[in-house]
């Protein structure tokens, strides 16, 4: 179901690159409604920059689920065929607008610590992510609190 990721090397040498933007832009999605103004977001900002948009969807682990019986890794392998399918379907609406080179990537686990991995595999130069709409979030920290505390790359966090 994912798509392969092509990482990209990064030129540590303090030397520019030549380029005025990002190159790589990640942006999280999870089906929410803040998760598809994060992606409208970042693929307008893809398209101006002429960037590679990387698209994550991280399945969560879900253990109480797992301890009734229920196969969870079903259910959210049937989340992320749907996420694939409604950005397949907005991306041929739009293709004729413009163009944006991207991929979808789906990965397994925390939220927070699988986007960071996969932002740095690709050498991401910034993230995107939605604003959290769960409450218990204000008291142990939303995915994109954890990434703006990290500091290894630009956070934009969309409403």
């Amino acid at each position: 179901m994912a798509e392969e990721m092509i990482p990209r090397k990064r030129d540590d040498s303090g030397f520019e690159r030549g380029t005025d933007g990002p190159l790589v832009i990640v942006v999280g999605v999870d089906g929410s409604e803040p998760s598809w103004r994060a992606a409208a977001y970042a693929s307008g900002l893809a398209r101006r920059q002429r960037a590679r948009l990387a698209i994550v969807y991280v399945q969560p682990f879900m253990p109480m689920v797992a301890g009734l019986g229920v196969d969870s890794r079903s259910i959210t392998s049937e989340i992320a065929d749907d996420l694939i399918r409604e950005i397949r379907a907005a991306a041929e609406r739009v293709r004729d607008i413009f163009t944006v080179k991207w991929e979808f990537v789906t990965r397994r686990g925390d939220p927070y610590a699988e986007l960071a991995k996969a932002a740095d595999e690709l050498g991401a130069d910034a993230v995107v992510v939605g604003a959290s709409q769960q409450a218990g979030h204000r008291l142990v920290g939303s995915v994109a609190v954890r990434l703006v505390r990290s500091g290894r790359w630009p956070v934009t966090v969309v409403p």
